[in-house]
């Protein structure tokens, strides 16, 4: 374990707070952080690294978690440390000052493990500005006994080889079990050498460990009940406005609508419940605690869960007595997600989200949606009857077998919302937000191509043109971004190298406008001497070798296969929970879709 005969404080913070945008991304003594526990010599210490700024990762529910789960074992500590933006890097690397960490200001070097979560891909080069500014190496091959083990969960470890130079352990599927299974063994094995650490850790399921095992060796995703997971009532308040500034209770884990577009419901299944009372319990305590004013509840599609209705009877009135109002994600065109919404008043602030992702029924059956033209009217009937004013609905322009016929039908569906709005209310608004398609790993369009950066455009810019009315704003993702987040979603081990070169001319923040620079991409591909097109906008063959085939996540390659087959007929699948086993490969480990135990 590493030395602690140091002063925990750091002297000059007050003196770089002064010097940077937004001070309070780098300042402690959050209302709920918990104190360094006493005598840590023996201690495992890991620092939870999120690579993008405070107010994106304080976001992120994973880390709330974790930071009390790892809190409350016996053998280990932790810390937290976001991504400085380039304002405060300049100055650590004017002064040569290491990045420390939030709490105890620390420098990173000195722990036993930083964990990264990789849940977008834009980041990767924010990983390699943290591990730089903390003098560690940023190649796993490089690294030495001093050196802390760099471990990486959240959904990019399922796709891991872009990361594999720079990431010496990945953390594959829920983390509650495996975190606190990880850090009891390193507690054990505190006195032996690197090495034989990584070789303990790759005997876990749900780690993969490059170095000991090989590349493409084969790991299994590890899968938790929701039922026995970790949770707790406490909860880290933000020292400054972050971008979802509420306290959120996750009511379940996984989906099983089958959106062939989407990674997050293939990656996450089987679906997993919270006990209701359990979710209130929850709720109930973390408000107060927290004083939040805001509850979310949260999953992949929180209208699907089974007791929500009761579940907002039983809270109503405490939430009511203490002034909270409640939000919901993005909702599904659907009857029963409307009633839901209708009944929330604390909703009424705000404009509703929607999420219809193609223009035309065809296209819809295609992506398997599972939302009619039928649903899509009554619910902005629904919606602007009941008195909301704002909509906001997202697209996905590029899809497989998208023509313009579909283009055609996003307008159309924007000026219904539209039109619909304004017989209800002249100040009616509508806005659209148009993302590019991105073929990720694990999904039945893994094998399909991204569109050019060219035709993305193209077609962005004419979207946006079909509109003059003051009250309809339309915007959509910059295609070079989504270019390269496809590159590093399908990537192979080569595209750490071009990361790498990308970092060095400067890549900073890629998933921010403000700061992305396509042309130092460009220069990394040059230099590394690979086609991204090869990887972003190439169609691949079930016989073709993917990067990321020896991760077993629990749905088979088949039934990924056979589900881009039904897509390119239009034929829909239905939802597992109510028209049976669609033979995903998680036979036998699915959970009742109202008990939450193992059917």
């Amino acid at each position: 374990m590493k030395d602690l005969s140091f002063d925990l404080r750091w002297d000059r913070q007050w003196d770089y707070l002064a010097r940077v945008r937004r001070p309070s991304r780098y300042m402690d003594e959050e209302w709920g952080t918990l104190k360094p526990k006493g005598d840590q010599e023996d201690l495992v210490k890991i620092c939870l690294a999120y690579p993008d700024v405070y107010e994106v990762g304080m976001s992120y529910v994973g880390y709330q978690i974790l930071y009390y789960l790892i809190k409350s074992l016996d053998v280990a500590d932790v810390d937290r440390v976001y991504a400085p933006w380039p304002d405060m890097e300049n100055l650590l690397v004017q002064d040569n000052e290491p990045l420390r960490s939030l709490e105890a200001k620390r420098p990173l070097k000195d722990f036993d493990l930083i964990g990264f979560t990789l849940q977008y891909e834009l980041n990767a080069t924010n990983i390699l500005t943290m591990l730089n500014l903390s003098f560690i190496p940023m190649r796993s091959e490089d690294r030495g006994e001093d050196d802390p083990i760099i471990i990486a969960g959240g959904p990019g470890s399922l796709a891991p080889a872009p990361y594999v130079p720079f990431v010496d352990v990945f953390c594959m599927g829920d983390g509650e079990e495996l975190i606190a299974e990880m850090l009891s063994l390193l507690f054990d094995a505190r006195f032996l050498k690197r090495f034989e650490k990584l070789q303990l850790l790759s005997r876990i399921e749900g780690c993969y460990v490059p170095a000991v095992t090989g590349l493409r060796s084969s790991v299994k995703r590890r899968v938790v009940s929701l039922q026995d997971a970790f949770v707790t009532t406490s909860y880290l308040v933000p020292s400054d406005k972050i971008v979802h500034d509420r306290a959120s209770v996750e009511v379940f884990r996984g989906c099983s609508r089958g959106c062939r577009f989407c990674q997050a419901g293939m990656i996450y299944r089987p679906v997993r419940h919270r006990d209701p009372k359990k979710v209130g319990q929850l709720a109930e305590g973390i408000i107060t605690e927290s004083g939040y004013e805001e509850l979310g509840l949260v999953s992949l599609s929180t209208c699907d869960y089974p007791w929500l209705e009761e579940l907002l009877d039983d809270l109503g009135p405490f939430l009511t007595e203490n002034r909270v109002t409640l939000s919901l994600p993005s909702l599904r065109m659907d009857p029963k997600a409307i009633d839901i919404a209708l009944k929330l008043e604390g909703m009424r602030k705000k404009g509703l989200t929607f999420a219809p992702e193609a223009g035309t029924q065809r296209l819809r059956n295609v992506i398997n949606k599972g939302v009619t033209e039928e649903d899509i009217e009554n619910t902005l009937k629904a919606v602007f009857e009941a008195g909301w004013n704002k909509v906001k609905l997202y697209f996905m322009m590029g899809l497989p077998t998208e023509c313009d016929e579909d283009l055609r039908g996003i307008v159309d569906v924007i000026r219904l919302a539209y039109s619909i709005g304004r017989s209800y209310n002249k100040r009616s608004s509508v806005s659209a937000s148009i993302a590019g398609f991105i073929p990720k790993a694990h999904t039945p369009f893994q094998w399909e191509a991204q569109d050019s950066i060219e035709s993305l455009k193209s077609k962005g810019l004419w979207l946006k043109s079909q509109f003059r009315e003051k009250n309809i704003s339309v915007s959509f993702h910059e295609p070079t971004q989504s270019f390269i987040e496809a590159v590093i979603a399908r990537g192979d081990e080569r595209v750490g190298n071009v990361i790498e070169k990308a970092w060095q001319y400067g890549a900073r923040f890629d998933g921010w406008g403000e700061t992305f620079d396509i042309s130092l991409w460009q220069k990394a591909f040059d230099d590394c001497n690979l086609d991204p097109c090869e990887i972003a906008s190439k169609s691949l063959s079930y016989d073709d070798v993917l990067p990321w085939d020896h991760v077993d996540v629990g749905v088979t390659k088949a039934f990924l296969w056979s589900e881009r087959v039904k897509a390119l007929k239009g034929e829909l699948t239905g939802d597992c929970r109510l028209n049976g086993c669609n033979g995903c490969g998680l036979q036998g480990v699915c959970f009742d879709a109202r008990s939450g135990h193992d059917s």
